[in-house]
């Protein structure tokens, strides 16, 4: 049983690891990506997309649009980018952070080494400076129900890789899928080549 109480089955539990979706997978919206998982239950799973900024947003942007203001000069990178967490409740955040940040039963630990925040508050804390030290500011997040992970794992719609800080929080996010797949020891060129055949 885990901390929440929701038993889990015999399968393997996947919070803390990193989906990296394979050339076959169907859905546009997931090509190339990289997924963080935040969560992971026999009701099904909750992560975020960890590769793709959004081309138009900025922590700057979102900022202003919140009302928050912004310490200038206090070290905060404001033109930080905000990624497409995910299709579901696109208007809804979500920062993924390190650990050594925490909001009194706001944050939840994910892993040790990770956590997740969805509050406004913390993007108060980022703006004045005193946010975690390193964070994935995300719009809406990749759902999953009941066995439906697990049916595309079967199907190899996704490879699973260990969440490593250095990866998830790199800043160059065009290379995380293919920095993710070489984490297993897969070379990206060969893996496209397999999945263009009929």
């Amino acid at each position: 049983m885990n901390k929440t109480g929701n038993t889990k089955s015999n399968k393997e539990d996947l919070v803390g690891k990193l989906l990296i979706a394979m050339p076959s997978m169907g859905d546009p919206r997931f090509g190339k990506s990289v997924v963080y998982i935040c969560a992971h239950t026999t009701d099904g799973a909750m992560g975020l997309i960890i590769n793709k900024p959004t081309p138009d947003l900025k922590f700057k942007d979102l900022l202003e649009q919140l009302s928050i203001p912004s310490q200038a000069g206090g070290g905060i990178d404001d033109g930080r980018p905000i990624f497409f967490g995910g299709p579901v409740e696109t208007a809804r955040g979500f920062v993924l952070h390190t650990s050594d940040y925490k909001i009194e039963e706001m944050t939840l630990a994910v892993t040790r080494g990770f956590c997740m925040t969805a509050t406004r508050d913390i993007l108060a804390d980022m703006a004045k400076g005193q946010g975690p030290d390193q964070a994935i500011l995300a719009l809406g997040y990749a759902g999953w129900g009941p066995g439906q992970l697990e049916a595309e794992l079967q199907q190899n719609g996704w490879l699973v890789a260990e969440g490593a800080r250095d990866l998830v929080f790199s800043e160059d996010n065009s290379g995380k899928w293919t920095a993710a797949l070489q984490t297993l020891g897969i070379d990206p060129s060969l893996l496209s080549l397999e999945g263009g055949r009929a």
